[in-house]
C-alpha cells in the first residue's frame, strides 16, 4: 500500500517511535503527583513542553496539549469566545470544519459569525478581511496558516498587521513541519499526527496576555487550560519528532514539493476533463487536489485503494456526509470527483511514479462503470 493521506495523519516519524520507546519506562505516572513516578513523569512533560515552545518560537507557560487537533481547535475558538458575550467571530470560508463548528456553537449561544469568502485559489483578501472585522468590531479572527484540502497559504502575518487590536487565531494543523510558522498570531492549534508524531496530541498555544478562557469546566491541569491527565509518552513524542520535522523541513519541502509538481503537471496532461485546484505556487509543498469530472469521489477512491494507494477526497458527497467540500464550493471548484493527495517523509519517489501510472486508467474504468462513456 503507497500511503499518500499525511493530511489525514502522517506515519510515525522514526524520531516520534525512538522517544516513544524511550518514554515508556518514566512517562506513565500521573505527572501531578508528588511521589517519584509522578514527578519523573513531570520532568519528562515539562521537557516536552520546553522543546514544543521552542520549535513554535512560544514560552513553556503558553503551551498545552489537547487530546487532538480538533480538540485544539474547538478550545482555541471558545476560549477567545467565552468571556465576549455576543461578540463576533470572523473566519475564511474555508476554515477547517472544527472552526466552522465551533463558531456556529457561538452564533447559537448568542454571538456573531462572519465568513469571508475567497478566490479561486481558496485565498482571503486581507483587505476584504481586515474591513470587516473592524466593522463588525469583531473579538476574533480565525485565519488558517494553509488550507488542509488545498494547500493554499494564507495571507495571515497581512491580516495581523491590518487588524492588530483583533485577536488572532492561526490554525497550523497542515502546516507544522512542513513550512514556516506565519508571524501576527494570537492563538495557535496543531496536531501531532500530521507531521509524524503519534495520535491523541494536540497543541495549544495561547500567547501571554491574550484574554482566553477555558470553554471546560475548571481543572488545574495544563495551566487550567485542558482537564485531565495529559499524555505524557504521546507528548514526549510529539515534541521530539516536531523537533526532527522542523530540523528537515526544508529540505523536505523541497523533496516534496518536486513531487507535488510533477503530479500537478502529470494529472492535469494524463486525465481529460480533470482541475487541478489551488494555487500551484503559494501553496503547502505536500498537498495536491484534483477534481475529475463525471466520477464519483467515493466510488474513485475505492478503485485507488483496489490499486494499492490511500488518498483521500476533498470533495465528493460520500457515504458519511452526503455533501459537497465547503472549501471546494467557497473556491467555485469541481466538487465531483475529488482526490487529495498529500505527502510524507516516507513517500518516495516510486509511489508517485507508480501512481500517476495508474491514475488515467482507474478514472477511465469508474467512468465508464458509472456509464461516462464517450468523454
Amino acid at each position: 500500500m503507497a500511503y499518500l493521506d499525511a493530511a489525514s495523519g502522517a506515519p510515525l516519524h522514526p524520531v516520534a517511535r525512538e522517544a516513544l520507546v524511550a518514554a515508556l519506562g518514566d512517562g506513565w505516572a500521573d505527572p501531578g503527583r508528588l511521589y517519584s513516578a509522578g514527578r519523573r513523569a513531570a520532568l519528562l512533560l515539562e521537557a516536552a513542553r520546553e522543546l514544543t515552545a521552542e520549535c513554535l518560537g512560544a514560552r513553556p507557560d503558553e503551551v498545552s496539549f489537547p487530546a487532538n487537533g480538533t480538540q485544539a481547535l474547538h478550545a482555541a475558538v471558545l476560549g477567545l469566545l467565552r468571556s465576549r458575550a455576543g461578540a463576533t467571530l470572523v473566519h475564511t470560508a474555508v476554515e477547517h470544519s472544527a472552526i466552522l463548528h465551533a463558531a456556529d456553537q457561538h452564533a447559537a449561544r448568542g454571538g456573531q459569525a462572519v465568513s469571508i469568502g475567497v478566490d479561486a485559489y481558496g485565498r482571503v483578501d486581507p483587505i476584504e478581511f481586515a474591513a470587516a472585522a473592524e466593522e463588525s468590531t469583531a473579538a476574533a479572527a480565525a485565519v488558517q496558516a494553509a488550507n488542509h484540502e488545498v494547500g493554499t497559504t494564507q495571507p495571515v502575518t497581512r491580516i495581523a498587521d491590518l487588524v492588530p487590536q483583533v485577536p488572532l487565531l492561526v490554525d497550523v494543523t497542515q502546516t507544522l513541519g512542513h513550512a514556516p510558522i506565519p508571524r501576527g498570531w494570537s492563538v495557535l492549534a496543531g496536531d501531532a499526527r500530521n507531521w509524524g508524531g503519534p495520535a491523541g496530541v494536540g497543541v495549544l498555544v495561547v500567547r501571554t496576555g491574550v484574554r482566553w478562557v477555558s470553554p471546560w469546566p475548571p481543572d488545574d491541569r495544563e495551566g487550567r487550560r485542558v482537564p485531565g491527565v495529559p499524555n505524557v509518552v504521546a507528548i514526549v513524542a510529539a515534541a521530539a519528532s516536531l523537533r526532527g520535522a522542523i530540523q528537515a523541513q526544508q529540505a523536505e519541502a523541497g523533496r516534496l514539493a518536486a513531487l507535488v509538481d510533477r503530479i500537478r503537471v502529470t494529472v492535469a496532461t494524463t486525465v481529460p476533463d480533470v482541475q487541478v485546484v489551488g494555487d500551484p505556487l503559494d501553496r503547502l509543498p505536500h498537498i495536491v487536489t484534483f477534481s475529475c469530472l463525471y466520477v464519483d469521489g467515493e466510488a474513485l477512491l475505492t478503485a485507488l485503494d483496489r490499486r494499492g494507494f490511500a488518498v483521500s477526497s476533498g470533495s465528493s458527497c460520500t457515504s458519511s456526509t452526503l455533501t459537497p467540500s465547503h472549501v471546494l464550493v467557497a473556491m467555485g471548484a469541481l466538487t465531483s470527483g475529488s482526490v487529495r493527495v498529500s505527502l510524507h517523509h516516507a513517500t518516495s519517489e516510486a509511489e508517485v511514479d507508480q501512481f500517476l501510472a495508474v491514475l488515467p486508467t482507474v478514472v477511465a474504468d469508474v467512468r465508464a462503470e458509472l456509464g461516462a462513456t464517450g468523454l
